[in-house]
């Protein structure tokens, strides 16, 4: 079995932008502060260490890189970089002026294990504003194909370079230079579309007022459009400050996501780790089919890359995953973020059920409402849109429909939410209708036997919908669904009727545990009274039940999540399953590293202390191998899903969406990679 516990074992990378302190013009120093970090990016097992521009020189010495005892100063102090790697995990990327024929380039020299991988000149050495460096370099733009000599090794030399990890840690790299990214067609595009995942940018950049936030941004969406991970440094402490000044912004992005980001104006040395998830990356490259077109079209006529092979192994030891991964992925722990997800999602709901209501040119909209999450938010959603069109909320026939598990406490919830939303409300006991249907089909119920079995559950839950549907003929109306996502990914609904089946479904791609923060967040908008907000408190408070069996002798009600598994658990499966395509292995690391230690990683806000608990790894295996089980066993009832919004970009289940499948799939290969893989602690 593989080391479960090590990042190298689940398609991460660690990678590191570095900021050393620096003197001016002083390569030995330089040497010292680079050996010192590298040191320890080796104790850390950092794959890739990226130094700054032109760090082994000092940026901003202008004429002095004219100097015959700058340059040999330079060279030599390449050489004990090359000499002290022989004996270093990481790859190093150092910057530094290097003599190329009549030439001077601005390079960045690509080191490991005591070789030269490669050397890649600057290709738009800028010459505006403050920066004069064409005055002493040569642009790389035509340089291709060539090797130059450094410290006596003989390595490639040009901007067509990718290099390439051959070991038990493959991964492609490129390299561009401050500028490069800030042109219009940044060489990295090229490398990206050539299949290098991590992308490197040695700067120098000075600063200025809102320099800092510029660069964020150029490299988060560079590495967004480009899905890749984009690794930044800067020059910083004791670099010349004669006409600039520096802040030592050195960070790692993913897919447009910032990973890290060093301390600015530190005084000291600084670095940005970030464990780089490669396989998200080859997921939405594979999955982005306009990417691979876009590389085909590009490379037919671009000139080829030549690939410089290395070898890196992963580590003997475990290397501990150091990625904070949100518990939710659904649910951001950013409150800001988190408000204008719910926001973003109630206004989807909203606008997908009345633009359905105008399109049928119904006015009615039947829904059942049984005082739980799900019902809740439809029917929130649901008088909004009548809002929306026009008419009045009245409009809305909601009906509760107890059976015999349905608890005061769910009914008079679900007749106070009626209320105090406006709608018209009703009630029709299901019982009697559900007896005379088990005697019909001679079940032991109808003799007086308490068998609660799935056709005991089915019988109420299949007549609730019958009533909704004739209801909906006889008011020419439309029956509003409630059933979740979550449920639908875990099959936790019954074929044909309320929770799988509807005219619409307006909570079709929305989690369980975003639906909780969505009722949060109509509680808390000011739109409702008082009376609302205090009914939509108490259904939250509510343990979520389908309230088909009933209690049984010491009183325990029929849980959902002691059957199916905490909802926290298998949205968090269900989202890395589905979104990215993820092995079993893979999903349980991840979910190990942010569930198992309550104190790790922020919590959105409204989570209750008493849920803010751990999931060890044994828990979090008991109930991944349920999902799996459950998620490919259900794929029929998704087949034949009604139409409802897509909400979360984690996607929608819906056939004619983000999930195709076919239903009759087993789910052995899956089964066999987590057995094979998982731990049981």
């Amino acid at each position: 079995m593989m080391d479960f516990h090590s990042l190298y074992s689940h398609d991460f990378v660690r990678v590191a932008a570095c900021v050393p302190r620096a003197s001016v013009a002083e390569p030995t120093f330089a040497v010292e502060e680079t050996l010192a970090l590298a040191a320890t990016g080796d104790r850390t097992k950092v794959a890739v260490m990226l130094f700054p521009e032109l760090g082994i020189s000092s940026y901003a010495i202008d004429d002095l890189l004219f100097q015959d005892a700058l340059l040999e100063a330079v060279h030599a102090a390449l050489g004990r970089l090359i000499e002290a790697s022989r004996t270093l995990f990481p790859v190093l990327v150092v910057g530094a002026p290097v003599r190329h024929g009549p030439r001077l380039f601005n390079t960045a020299v690509v080191i490991h294990r005591g070789a030269v991988l490669g050397v890649v000149p600057k290709a738009y050495p800028p010459n505006y504003r403050e920066f004069y460096e064409r005055r002493h370099f040569s642009s790389g733009l035509d340089v291709r194909g060539e090797t130059i000599s450094i410290a006596g090794i003989e390595a490639p030399f040009g901007i067509d370079l990718l290099f390439r990890s051959a070991g038990t840690v493959p991964f492609t790299f490129h390299v561009e230079i401050c500028e490069d990214v800030w042109v219009p067609l940044p060489p990295s595009t090229r490398a990206a579309l050539a299949g290098a995942e991590v992308l490197l940018n040695l700067s120098a950049s000075n600063i200025t007022i809102g320099k800092g936030d510029t660069r964020r941004l150029l490299c988060s969406a560079h590495s967004m459009r480009t899905v890749s991970a984009y690794v930044y440094s800067a020059a910083g402490p004791g670099e010349s400050t004669t006409d600039l000044a520096w802040d030592g912004q050195a960070a790692v992005f993913e897919n447009g996501a910032l990973l890290a980001e060093t301390e600015r104006f530190a005084t000291g040395a600084t670095m940005a780790v970030g464990d780089v998830d490669l396989g998200r990356l080859r997921q939405e490259r594979m999955r982005l089919n306009t990417f691979g077109e876009c590389a085909v079209d590009e490379l037919r006529r671009a000139p080829a890359f030549r690939s410089v092979e290395f070898h890196l192994d992963a580590p003997a030891e475990t290397v501990p995953l150091q990625r904070i991964f949100e518990r939710f992925p659904f649910v951001p722990s950013d409150p800001a973020k988190l408000r204008e997800d719910c926001y973003e999602a109630y206004n989807i709901q909203v606008q997908g059920l009345a633009k359905r209501l105008a399109a049928a040119r119904a006015q009615h909209a039947v829904i059942g409402v049984s005082g739980g999450l799900d019902s809740t938010q439809a029917l929130i959603v649901t008088a909004r849109a009548m809002d929306r069109l026009g008419l009045s909320r009245s409009n809305i026939l909601a009906y509760t429909l107890p059976g015999f598990a349905t608890s005061e406490g769910t009914k008079s919830n679900a007749w106070a939410l009626i209320r105090a939303i406006g709608a018209t409300g009703a009630e029709i006991d299901i019982r009697p209708a559900a007896r005379q249907m088990l005697a019909d089909l001679g079940h032991p119920f109808a003799d007086g036997q308490q068998v609660y079995d799935v056709t005991f559950e089915n019988v109420q839950a299949g007549l609730r919908t019958d009533y909704l549907f004739r209801l909906a003929n006889q008011h020419r109306a439309l029956v509003v669904g409630t059933g979740d996502l979550s449920e639908l990914g875990l099959g936790w609904c019954t074929f044909g009727v309320g929770d799988h089946m509807s005219h619409y479904n307006v909570n079709a791609s929305v989690p369980k545990t975003l639906i909780q923060h969505l009722i949060r967040f109509v509680a808390a908008s000011g739109d409702v009274s008082a009376e609302t907000i205090e009914v939509l408190n108490a259904i939250l408070a509510t343990e979520i039940s389908p309230e088909l069996v009933p209690q049984d002798a010491g009183g325990a009600i029929q849980s959902t999540q002691q059957i199916v598994g905490p909802y926290a658990l298998q949205d968090f499966n269900l989202f890395y399953l589905t979104r990215y395509g993820f092995r079993p292995s893979k999903i349980a690391f991840l979910a190990e590293r942010a569930w198992a230690d309550p104190d790790r990683g922020a919590w959105p806000k409204d989570v209750p202390e008493g849920d803010r608990r751990a999931y060890e790894l044994g828990e979090i295996r008991r109930w991944l191998r349920l999902f799996l089980q459950r998620f490919f066993a259900n794929q029929f009832k998704r087949s034949t899903l009604p139409n409802g919004p897509k909400i979360t970009a984690g996607g929608s289940l819906s056939p004619r969406g983000d999930w195709r499948a076919p239903s009759d799939a087993a789910a052995d290969v899956w089964l066999a990679e987590f057995d094979a893989n998982v731990p049981e602690a």
